[in-house]
């Protein structure tokens, strides 16, 4: 269970593992996301549903999030939080732009974002862990 002190290293340890994870995905059968990137620009419901699961989620990690202004981590998370929430609106109220907008991103190479998303992930894990052996 998170305590207040930990629940910074808790998100990015959960961002990082959600980064890993997809971009294993990626990399195992390519591809996967273009084909998730047509599904959802066929469908209206899909394109609400991820307007609103983007939205809520980063309300709730921009909400719990103990910001601190003096705790860069805090700062990167709470920043997360509340660029979710953007991006979870603008797909509520623009789907067709911000469905464009991803396409026009993961046509231009699956495997380029599957690396950087791999790289990412591991610096945000690699990130929690120290936070938590300081803890």
């Amino acid at each position: 269970m998170a305590v207040t002190s930990t629940l910074t290293a808790w998100i990015l340890l959960i961002f990082g593992l959600y980064s890993i994870g997809a971009a294993i995905g990626e990399l195992r059968r390519p591809g996967t996301w273009a084909r998730m990137m047509w599904e959802v620009e066929q469908s209206n419901a899909l394109q609400f549903l991820i307007g609103f699961m983007v939205l809520v989620v980063g309300a709730v990690i921009y909400l719990v999030n103990p910001y601190n202004p003096s705790d860069w981590q805090s700062i990167l998370v709470t920043v997360l939080g509340g660029f979710m929430m953007i991006e979870g609106f603008a797909f509520l109220a623009f789907p067709d732009w911000m469905v464009r907008l991803a396409r026009s991103m993961m046509s231009a190479s699956g495997a380029i974002w599957a690396w950087l998303a791999l790289a990412i992930g591991v610096g945000l894990i690699f990130m929690a862990y120290v936070r938590l052996l300081a803890n």
